[in-house]
């Protein structure tokens, strides 16, 4: 008697043709989006008063990211303000001598910093990948506060033998292919070809790819629509 072939191992047979019809028999390298990421990180003790952002929301540059409650700070800042305007006024008169006048100006200026320092500022349009706080915490000066990634333009290293580097030279057009979008095609770019061989990372699953020495390539990807993110894996075709 005949033994009969699951359904869904027949399938899973179509499904691997059909997809290397699609591509063609085409080897893709494949490697993971890496954005450029900036920590944000307190310059000064203080409570956390909110956030301007939360995680995974789009952000400008110059946005809020965190605020800090200097209350301290800011009364300082109005007294420093007040006193160097006393003290202006008496030193074009003659009235104050030029050390005290560039004390009290020092002193403004100085608080004046500390409290434009309370509100933490994205420095890139871009997403807002972590919060590390609550609000109501008290930090210190160097404490990590969030993580902002600029999405617009995005890259990854992908690892190719020694015979695949004369195909390849900076600057050349490639394209990458998103799987979990239907193979939605990106152009790219390669932007560097890293000179000394290295071997194959170790999340390549097999011991022998393992044990090869390859050469890293990165390739940039242009994000205007930030569809690419951190952590996603793009498959990228290179020259035969």
């Amino acid at each position: 008697m005949k033994k009969k072939i699951p359904v869904l191992i027949i399938a899973a047979v179509l499904a691997v043709i059909l997809l290397k019809l699609k591509n063609n028999g085409a080897f893709r390298y494949a490697g993971t989006v890496e954005a450029t990421e900036t920590d944000l990180s307190a310059r000064i003790p203080g409570v956390i008063e909110r956030y301007g952002a939360a995680e995974g929301e789009s952000v400008k540059k110059g946005q809020v990211i965190a605020a800090l409650d200097c209350a301290d700070l800011k009364l300082a800042a109005g007294i420093a303000a007040d006193d160097f305007k006393r003290a202006e006024e008496l030193y074009k008169s003659g009235s104050a001598s030029k050390e005290n006048y560039d004390r009290l100006k020092y002193r403004r200026d100085d608080t004046a910093l500390k409290v434009d320092w309370c509100a933490v500022k994205s420095p890139v349009d871009g997403k807002l990948l972590y919060s590390y706080h609550e609000k109501g915490e008290l930090v210190a000066p160097g404490t990590k506060l969030a993580t902002v990634a600029d999405l617009s333009e995005v890259w990854e290293y992908v690892y190719v033998p020694h015979d695949m580097l004369a195909k390849l030279r900076t600057g050349m057009e490639v394209s990458g292919y998103l799987p979990e979008a239907a193979d939605r095609e990106f152009r790219g770019r390669i932007s560097v070809i890293y000179p000394e061989a290295e071997f194959t990372p170790k999340n390549v699953q097999t011991r022998k790819e393992r044990t090869r020495l390859v050469f890293a390539v990165k390739v940039t990807f242009p994000n205007p629509d930030e569809v690419l993110k951190p952590g996603m894996t793009l498959e990228i075709k290179l020259p035969d």
